[in-house]
């Protein structure tokens, strides 16, 4: 995405659009890439853009609702789990997709999984920090003029 996304901002010429751009940080550096996907974003000639980065990966924002994996993967008694203390914090897992996939026993997938359980998210309880983060960003984005 990254080698793409200045080609993409450049060409992009619907009006009164909103860009978010949302990374994995994986295991590197979160400033380093929060910035230099700014510095991507600010060279397009778009520093209006938001940048957030889910730590460790997106599929953290997944471990912070297991009521909404549990609803859209069908699997019954999964949001018991989380009270568990590796899921009161699911930001500061090594591996969450990983560990999606050894709690739902091979049955999330990432793109079929999130389209499956994305409608069920309850974006107020979700106990991802970087997912609050980025619903904080989204909601001042909104606000502003």
């Amino acid at each position: 995405m990254e080698k793409r996304l200045s080609g993409i901002l450049r060409a992009w010429r619907a009006p009164d659009c909103l860009f978010i751009v949302v990374r994995d940080q994986d295991s590197g550096n979160y400033m380093a890439i929060k910035f230099r996907l700014k510095e991507i974003c600010h060279s397009a000639g778009r520093p209006d853009i938001l940048v957030r980065i889910a730590c460790r990966e997106l599929e953290s924002f997944y471990l912070g609702d297991l009521v909404a994996v549990e609803k859209g993967l069908m699997i019954r008694g999964l949001s018991l789990m989380h009270n568990k203390r590796k899921y009161r914090s699911p930001d500061k897992l090594g591996n969450p997709s990983e560990e999606l996939c050894k709690i739902t026993r091979g049955i999330y997938q990432k793109v079929i999984g999130s389209r499956m359980i994305g409608p069920h998210m309850n974006i107020q309880s979700n106990k991802s920090k970087s997912f609050q983060v980025l619903l904080s960003g989204i909601l001042k984005l909104l606000e502003s003029p």
